[in-house]
């Protein structure tokens, strides 16, 4: 029996030393796979998660109201630009052999470096590019030559349909705006055997981030009723910590909007007010966030009685107001608040983004009028003059117009806040869409 023991302890010792060269090459290569047997297991689970959305999907077309095939337009000015580049097949040939003589230059540099050589990138991601912040897109040959394969690719696509000659500006515009759309969603960053921290969270989990982001996805489609509606963290700000840190009272509301009010924290204070109007599709405490970098808490330390207009979140009952009706239920009306709380009856107003354009508006009907009751108008992020509104004129053809108008009626009169949202979140994609893609579906994290 002793014998037998002895025997088994050292079987055992072995297996021990022949586990010891897998462990150690596991951490020393970290696009090991750790356990082969739980790996398949979480890609059965993936497989299941992946048939639970399809079939999901597949049951909410069914009897539910189609959606155009193009809302957006998209379609007429791309096929307009590959009439105008069908009658230039000189400058397409020139364009391949661009995107040819930089591949071939790509390849070399990535022999030499092979081969041991210190040699300078082809093409560098553009400043405040965060998505190649991993250091192996770097260091590893493989990634860095996904990388600047990609971004001489991109490059060459962006630039070419800029150069394309024989289109006017408003439909070069668009097309340049959703090719930057497509350049963007095909990023190596964007797919999991091309993003070296996603394969590397994979191989190491066994895929259990996966099987975590199939369940936000899901979590999220389901939440946005059959579209998705991309979690944010609900813990991200909280009242009094990093939002609205500024003590204030509300002095003033109605149907529109409450007018908050902030006391001067000095001995001395100014006479005149500050009525600030923010966007109504946004919220008055991208002013006051962090005491350290809280607008409203700088002036209330500089002296100055702070008013700044809350507008309320709009619904079917405010379906029928008017531009008209923000200037006098919300302008008019804060500045007869304004008087009544101070005496003063002619503050410093500001105007940011649209509320600017709100008081633009109102600043003209009032001089119209003989109406002094604004001493002074500061414009942040505000626009008057639409002849060169940037991307935001891509989403207001006529035929996206008429679009949103019938999303409203059905909705009761109002815009959706995700159909809005949506809009601003392709202005800047890879920050405010395929971040969280990563975030949440492919690294299985909750929400940032």
């Amino acid at each position: 029996m002793q014998k037998k023991l002895d025997d088994s302890g050292k079987k055992n010792a072995k297996q021990d030393e022949s586990a010891k060269p897998a462990a150690e090459s596991a951490a020393a290569n970290p696009y090991a796979l750790s356990d082969p047997a739980e790996f398949t297991r979480n890609m059965m689970r993936v497989g299941q998660q992946s048939q639970k959305l399809l079939s999901d999907f597949m049951k909410r077309q069914t009897g539910a109201a189609r959606e155009p095939l193009d809302p957006l337009n998209i379609a007429q000015p791309f096929l307009e630009l590959m009439k105008a580049m069908s009658t230039n097949p000189t400058a397409i040939v020139e364009a391949q052999f661009q995107l040819w003589k930089d591949f071939m230059g790509l390849w070399e540099t990535t022999a030499r470096r092979m081969m041991g050589s210190e040699v300078e990138p082809v093409v560098q991601p553009k400043p405040g590019d965060k998505r190649f912040k991993d250091k192996d897109w770097q260091e590893n040959q493989v990634f860095d030559f996904i990388k600047q394969s990609y971004l001489l690719t991109a490059n060459w696509i962006q630039n070419t349909v800029a150069g394309v000659e024989g289109v006017d500006a408003d439909t070069k515009k668009r097309v340049g705006f959703y090719t930057k759309q497509f350049v963007d969603a095909i990023a190596p960053t964007n797919f999991i055997l091309t993003n070296p921290e996603v394969l590397r969270t994979t191989l190491q989990s066994n895929g259990e981030n996966l099987v975590k982001g199939l369940d936000n996805l899901l979590e999220d489609i389901e939440r946005g009723g059959g579209q998705l509606s991309i979690r944010q963290s609900a813990d991200a700000f909280r009242i009094g910590e990093n939002i609205a840190t500024t003590p204030g009272k509300v002095v003033f509301r109605n149907e529109l909007l409450e007018l908050l009010q902030y006391t001067p924290t000095t001995d001395e204070v100014y006479e005149r007010p500050l009525l600030i109007f923010p966007p109504w599709i946004n919220k008055f405490y991208i002013m006051d966030l962090r005491p350290e970098n809280s607008f409203i808490k700088w002036l209330v330390a500089q002296g100055y009685t702070v008013f700044v207009a809350s507008w309320i979140n709009p619904d079917r009952r405010l379906a029928q107001k008017s531009f008209e009706d923000y200037m006098r239920e919300g302008i008019f009306a804060a500045l007869d608040a304004v008087h009544a709380a101070t005496g003063v009856k002619d503050p410093n107003v500001v105007g940011y983004c649209i509320g600017g354009t709100l008081l633009t508006a109102t600043l003209g009907y009032m001089a119209a009028k003989d109406d002094d009751r604004v001493n002074s108008a500061t414009f942040w992020a505000a626009q008057a003059d639409f002849s060169e509104a940037g991307d935001l004129t891509v989403f207001v053809d006529e035929a996206q117009l008429e679009a949103m108008k019938q999303q409203m009626e059905a909705a009761g009169g109002v815009l959706e806040g995700s159909k809005m949202a949506t809009t601003f979140n392709m202005l800047r994609a890879n920050d405010l869409i395929w971040s969280f893609v990563i975030n949440n579906y492919m690294l299985g994290k909750q929400p940032m």
